[in-house]
């Protein structure tokens, strides 16, 4: 009798490991973490795009988990530095892309630097467009290999501190690699992913290594590979369509070549693959948006919705998670895979949860929650609570509560988006109540913001700190200038 107990215990101490994964979180792995910027969750084959073909993002989604109800900022920065601090873009005093309103607050500890202390080593290849000033950028926020472009993309620049090197263009772009100035050899989104997996093979098997590779692409301007645009350019009547399909198609194959990579490395099994996009879709929205209303700037749906994809072969199953998720859950989600201790001080810090129950159990338990949406991008200078109700939202699982005011008048919509997902029935005449208790949690949310907004009104630097770096390294302006370093790349 106590042997046949036995056996059944072991059976199911046995069953119970092979249902849930935990134990393979014992080990923390590797993590590549890819972001695009302004690819919108329509534009992939896998969601439904009836034009472009997304093959190897479409094998990501076939072979991860899918957060199908996960959502972004409307625009980038803010979700950047949401995903690095588990918190609010206006916690983090970003409240708009440039006009120093960008930069992620020194206050804040980023994700870079919790993988760190976890014994990670840790590298950034593309976009980080949140401080381009010295003492913001990603080398002192956490990044071991910084290789990077400058501002919000490349040959970007706007008055005061947010801008690229001077010049630049998507073609040979010159980049900053851990603090100097190189001229590379290629189109960016090449560059950027062979200089990862450079680093990659240089760092692996030595510990678990992190590595971020944030595309400047498909943001304008449509600078593509013309066998890139010419794979689109006779099946859509829109040029700029064809542009803007090809410089995803070029993700894509990089994609796969990561991908194959990882494979020939012998470390797929150990490695972690995240792929999201930074805001709602742009270029592509008015052929396909998956239904839903709105784009990148808008509060609705169509511009908070984002994909997001976990691989991780022998560990996570493929499945659906239809719970409400959001970029805040990002960094407690990555710093529990990683083991990583956190202090009081950085748990108050955290808004988001962990994902860990849901990717372990698309059907774990998983309380209701109220996200806030607000573009921001009022005038330089102006009072934020003069445009506390333009371009906000509030949602639950099952309700959208919508501000769509350019001007900051109170305009509230309702959509119960469970029902309507296109948010076509407008409900806040029919559920007064609903309307009023959304208002009410938002206004105590506001509420909270004004210590956390420090880059409102900050004068910029009277010159731009990249092209001043720039013209320091090579001896200043004019014809008799040093031209940058090369630094050849593979594709």
């Amino acid at each position: 009798m106590m042997l046949r107990l036995l056996l059944l215990t072991c059976l199911g101490l046995f069953a119970t490991a092979t249902r849930c994964p935990a134990q393979a979180f014992q080990r923390p792995p590797n993590i590549v973490f890819i972001l695009t910027d302004d690819q919108g969750y329509g534009d992939l084959s896998c969601h439904g795009n009836p034009i472009l073909k997304t093959p190897n993002l479409d094998r990501l989604h076939r072979e991860g988990v899918r957060l199908v109800d996960f959502h972004v900022s409307p625009t980038c920065s803010p979700t950047r530095s949401a995903l690095f601090t588990g918190r609010h873009e206006f916690k983090n005093g970003v409240t708009h892309t440039i006009w120093e309103r960008e930069r992620l607050t020194l206050r804040a500890t980023t994700l870079a630097q919790v993988l760190q202390s976890a014994g990670y080593t840790t590298g950034i290849f593309g976009k980080w467009h949140l401080g381009d000033e010295d003492d913001y950028q990603p080398g002192r926020r956490g990044f071991d290999e910084v290789f990077i472009h400058g501002g919000g993309g490349i040959g970007q620049s706007y008055p005061g501190s947010c801008g690229d090197a001077p010049g630049n263009t998507y073609f040979d772009p010159v980049l900053r690699h851990n603090g100097k100035f190189v001229a590379t050899k290629g189109y960016c989104t090449d560059v950027f992913f062979a200089q990862a997996l450079q680093w990659m093979q240089r760092v692996r098997g030595q510990r678990p290594f992190f590595c971020y590779i944030a595309t400047n692409t498909p943001h304008t301007p449509l600078q593509v590979r013309p066998e890139d645009e010419a794979r689109y350019r006779d099946q859509v009547t829109d040029a700029n369509l064809a542009k803007f399909f090809g410089m995803i198609a070029n993700i894509d194959d990089n994609v796969g070549r990561l991908l194959a990579q990882l494979h020939a490395w012998g470390i797929e099994r150990e490695t972690l693959v995240i792929f999201m996009n930074d805001n709602g879709g742009t270029i592509g929205v008015p052929l396909y948006n998956a239904g839903m209303r709105g784009s990148k700037g808008t509060p609705w749906l169509g511009g908070t919705r984002a994909c997001s994809f976990w691989r991780w072969p022998g560990t996570l199953r493929p499945a659906d998670v239809a719970a409400l998720t959001a970029h805040i859950d990002v960094f407690p989600t990555l710093a529990e895979i990683a083991g990583a201790k956190l202090t009081d001080t950085l748990r108050r810090q955290i808004e988001g949860r962990s994902l860990v129950p849901l990717l372990r159990d698309p059907n774990a338990p998983w309380d209701d929650r109220t996200l806030f949406t607000h573009v921001g991008r009022w005038p330089q200078g102006q009072k934020p609570d003069a445009w506390k109700y333009a371009k906000c939202a509030v949602r639950t699982s099952r309700w959208h509560l919508v501000s769509d005011s350019a001007k900051g008048q109170k305009q509230w919509q309702l959509f119960d988006v469970q029902a309507d997902p296109g948010e076509k029935h407008n409900l806040a005449a029919q559920q007064p109540q609903i309307v009023q208790q959304l208002e009410a949690e938002y206004d105590r949310w506001w509420n909270t913001l004004p210590p956390f907004l420090v880059n409102e009104s900050v004068p910029g630097p009277k010159r731009n700190p990249f092209h001043e770096a720039y013209w320091k390294q090579y001896q200043g302006p004019g014809p008799n200038r040093v031209p940058p370093p090369k630094e050849e790349l593979s594709p």
